[in-house]
């Protein structure tokens, strides 16, 4: 990691974001206008993409990807010139994932915001949160 990516993970690391965190059943998260919030006051020229703008059958542009059986998102944040990616399943309210067929843009978008927050954390804002999420039940 360059001096100037420590510099980045260390300032949004430091943020305390307490304040901000809310609880949805057994989980802890940020809101993606708090992290979002929290990431311009500092870096005013941080950028955010979906990957990719798919095009449908129908030729519409779709932002999420599936396999037929599953969907994901994938969404980069780029701070500082660095950009870091993130992937998340497309999932239900419940957090678990939503076959293929019955995916939603509602889902999907919901998801999408879920990735934004996430990929903040990669670069350092609120990464606590996540600790222990890959841990066995």
């Amino acid at each position: 990691m360059s001096e100037k990516q420590t510099s980045v993970f260390n300032d949004l690391n430091d943020v305390d974001v307490s304040k901000k965190v809310k609880e949805k059943g057994k989980l802890t998260y940020l809101s993606w206008a708090s992290a979002w919030a929290e990431v311009k006051k500092r870096y005013p020229d941080a950028t955010c993409k979906v990957y990719p703008q798919i095009m449908d059958e129908f030729g519409n542009k779709r932002f999420w990807h599936d396999d037929g059986k599953s969907g994901w998102v994938e969404v980069g944040v780029t701070i500082g010139g660095q950009e870091i990616r993130e992937v998340l399943p497309i999932m239900d309210y419940k957090n678990s994932s939503i076959s293929a067929e019955n995916i939603t843009s509602t889902e999907a978008n919901k998801s999408m915001k879920r990735c934004l927050v996430k990929a903040c954390a990669l670069h350092g804002l609120a990464l606590y949160i996540y600790e222990g999420e890959d841990l066995p039940e």
